[in-house]
């Protein structure tokens, strides 16, 4: 099982250089160091943010006004989805 604050440091860290309020995936991936090729390691899993972006599909409620507020969102995503 993947350490909840461990993903929860390396989503903000990923995304707290986005310029908020972010409206849409797209305008996160220029904060993303490597962008949507960006890597998080959850667990025994290494997954992409352009993996991470297909998990949430459809669960995002954009737009997302700070980065506490979007890495919450993606943190609850992965709890229902069965990570922590």
């Amino acid at each position: 099982m993947a350490d909840k604050e461990n993903v929860r440091q390396q989503f903000r860290e990923a995304f707290e250089g986005a310029d908020y309020p972010v409206n849409s995936p797209m305008d996160l991936v220029p904060a993303l160091p490597n962008g949507p090729g960006t890597t998080f390691e959850i667990g025994d899993e290494t997954i992409t943010a352009m993996e991470l972006n297909q998990e949430a599909s459809g669960q995002a409620d954009y737009p997302y006004d700070s980065v506490d507020e979007l890495v919450d969102a993606l943190i609850d995503g992965m709890e229902d989805e069965g990570y922590f």
